[in-house]
């Protein structure tokens, strides 16, 4: 599932291109919207809440999209060939005079109206790339469980909006603790401290187009520098003791952690 970043920077590839056009084409390609027109309007914007998409359109419309695990937006130029998928994955096509997005394989798409945005966005907690960003409320919503588990109460975003899987897993290696230590027993400075570098990770690579969390940018002497402490690395030697990665699955996403480095319960 995308995470919070490349949430955002799909929702800056749609303004950049969509924003102040007015659309030509609009064919939404499900059964609920599949009469629905939107040719004529003007695009007034295409913003990101956590990992949701919000297009906005004159007359005080909202296309409201999620990705989920296998949803993509991709931008063309006008003539350019499509080539995010096979045309029965379609789901919307967006087209001004200069560009077309297309939404492939989207799980969730649904108009509605703009004053009407909170219907689907309001249960989100604070926006980690967000204006509303409040690090006291993202705690207090952390906490509110003390027996729920670590990752669990970062993956929900009614606690905080835009980690995923990735950052879960990164997340609970930093703060040196298994996904499945109960919230409650993260030491206070250290749950203060996981919800900061969730601010900051998000932060830091919003504008990267390849996700990092150990700093690593570029190869270094000609060799891969590993971009990520435990995510992806089941078998492979963790960056601190050299340890083997382990992985389980859990509610059907791979979990990782490094079972010297993290304290805790494991699966």
């Amino acid at each position: 599932m995308p995470e919070g970043d490349t949430v955002l920077q799909t929702a800056r590839r749609l303004d950049a291109a969509l924003a102040g056009q007015v659309l030509t084409v609009c064919d939404l390609r499900v059964p609920r919207f599949a009469t629905s027109d939107l040719t004529g309007r003007t695009v007034l914007g295409v913003i990101a809440r956590g990992k949701h998409l919000l297009s906005r359109f004159e007359g005080g419309l909202t296309l409201h999209s999620h990705l989920r695990m296998e949803g993509a937006w991709r931008v063309y130029d006008r003539g350019e060939r499509w080539r995010g998928g096979p045309s029965h994955q379609i789901r919307a096509v967006l087209s001004t005079a200069e560009h077309t997005a297309v939404g492939y394989r989207l799980p969730d798409l649904e108009l509605l109206r703009t004053e009407d945005e909170g219907q689907v966005v309001g249960h989100l907690g604070p926006d980690l790339l967000g204006s509303d960003w409040n690090p006291e409320a993202a705690l207090r919503n952390l906490l509110a469980d003390p027996d729920r588990r670590v990752g669990d109460a970062l993956l929900d975003q009614r606690n905080l909006a835009g980690i995923g899987n990735v950052y879960m897993c990164e997340l609970c290696f930093m703060a040196r603790a298994t996904p499945w230590l109960p919230v409650g027993e993260l030491p206070p400075p250290l749950a203060i401290r996981l919800v900061s570098t969730a601010r900051q990770l998000l932060q830091a690579n919003r504008d990267r187009p390849m996700r990092t969390t150990t700093g690593a940018t570029k190869a270094l002497r000609g060799r891969t520098r590993e971009r990520l402490f435990v995510y992806g690395r089941a078998g492979r030697p963790c960056l601190r003791c050299r340890t083997p990665i382990r992985v389980a699955d859990r509610e059907d996403r791979p979990t990782y952690w490094c079972p010297h480095c993290q304290s805790g319960p494991t699966a």
